[in-house]
């Protein structure tokens, strides 16, 4: 039998109707903030992410699925969806366009990382960027959006965390005193930890080993090092999420494992998920425009939404979600039945109402699958209800059955009588 890849998964009913809710209101959300959908391909040129994300990082080096295309060029399925939405800005100018350009997404992403709860190599995010200014109120504005649709979704106990990581100026500084006090520890700590001492020593503020834990927590934090201007920045965006009763957590070890973050960084944490507790994470990505080979500058912030993982939060947040059934079961009694229910069926289904019609030539087994599959109504059509013009109606929850004429169906179904 063959089965789905390694690390992907089917997502079926009744758990697709969750994901569809999820995505419908983080829609809802976005059109709130005067977001606008972008889709970007699956597939880039191996080279936007090796610039844009970074060749050292773990997500470029370790986990990527990169081929050679039939022309010898090299191909990667995204890992992420940022340096995508940023090189469409770049190549289609969208920085002609006036104001702040807001952009959402919402798809499946690659990376071959060991499979884990709530983790999966082919995954799914939902993610937005604010491309056009570096002002700290686009900052808090984005932090606020992300926190809402959480809230909408139905999330509740989850903790919004915050750093800066500084910028071109001042972050060189912190990196040096960094390495330098790892180059003492780093022998006593797991091997990436001691690999990135060398690629990427900010990654180790990043480690989740829990025995290199207290020898991280003694390492120099990068709000000593942050110069006048990212420290303004930072007090102001914290400013911002006061006034909007947002609350977070100052965590000086939050960093991004991507190489375009500078200043405002943040991530939000839930119980649900075990130690790898990460619903999302995001920031601000004000040199990622130059790195794609952009004569304009495009200062942005933006985040991503694990879906699979925010989709299990909610599953165990509210597990009454409801299930997407069949709002009218119509079940034919003989021929000529069931060639005016399948007139019947379109008719209510322009109208709005989500229709099963039964193939099933006995009553009895039609209202056991009916009451089955969750069905709200039932409706009875033999040759005396063909006849005399009126149905019988039957309510699954309650057993109670009237009589409704073709054209009240549709009224006495959706609750409009």
């Amino acid at each position: 039998m063959i089965k789905a890849v390694k690390g992907t998964r089917d997502i079926l009913p009744p758990v697709s109707a969750l994901w569809n809710q999820v995505e419908s209101t983080a829609r809802r959300v976005f059109r709130s903030y005067n977001y606008r959908e972008i889709r970007t391909p699956i597939l880039e040129e191996t080279r936007l992410f090796a610039r844009g994300v970074g060749e050292e990082t773990d997500i470029v080096s370790k986990e990527m699925y990169t081929f050679e295309d039939r022309d010898g060029s090299s191909l990667t399925l995204r890992p992420e969806a940022t340096a995508s939405v940023m090189r469409a800005y770049i190549e289609h100018r969208m920085d002609q366009e006036p104001g702040l350009t807001k952009l959402y997404y919402i798809g499946p992403m690659f990376r071959r990382e060991r499979p884990q709860k709530g983790r999966y190599r082919q995954f799914f995010q939902i993610g937005a960027e604010a491309i056009g200014s570096e002002s700290p109120l686009v900052d808090a504005e984005v932090i606020e959006m992300v926190v809402e649709i959480l809230s909408q979704v139905g999330l509740t106990g989850f903790q919004t965390i915050i750093n800066s990581v500084g910028c071109k100026e001042c972050r060189p500084r912190f990196v040096a005193a960094l390495r330098e006090k790892l180059t003492d520890v780093a022998p006593k700590m797991c091997g990436d930890c001691q690999r990135r001492v060398d690629t990427n020593p900010l990654r180790v503020l990043d480690c989740k080993v829990p025995d290199d834990q207290p020898i991280i927590d003694t390492l120099p934090s990068i709000l000593d090092y942050l110069c006048e201007t990212c420290r303004t920045h930072f007090d102001t965006v914290r400013g911002y999420l006061g006034d909007r009763g947002i609350e977070f957590e100052v965590r000086p070890r939050l960093v991004r494992g991507l190489d375009y973050y500078m200043r405002t960084t943040f991530e939000i944490v839930h119980g649900a998920l075990g130690a790898q507790n990460s619903v999302l994470g995001g920031g601000r990505y004000d040199g990622l425009a130059e790195s794609l080979e952009s004569k304009v500058p495009a200062p942005g912030i933006g985040f991503s939404i694990g879906e699979d993982r925010l989709v299990m939060s909610a599953e165990d947040t509210r597990p009454d979600w409801p299930r997407e059934t069949a709002e009218l079961f119509i079940a034919p009694l003989g021929d000529a039945a069931r060639r005016e229910c399948g007139v019947l069926a379109r008719e209510l289904r322009r109208a709005g109402v989500a229709v099963e019609l039964s193939a099933d030539h006995k009553l009895k087994r039609a209202l056991e699958v009916a009451n089955k599959t969750g069905a709200r109504y039932a409706l009875i059509v033999g040759d005396d209800e063909l006849a005399a013009g009126t149905y019988q109606l039957k309510n699954m929850t309650s057993g109670g059955q009237s009589a409704v004429t073709r054209d009240r169906i549709a009224a006495a179904v959706l609750g409009q009588d």
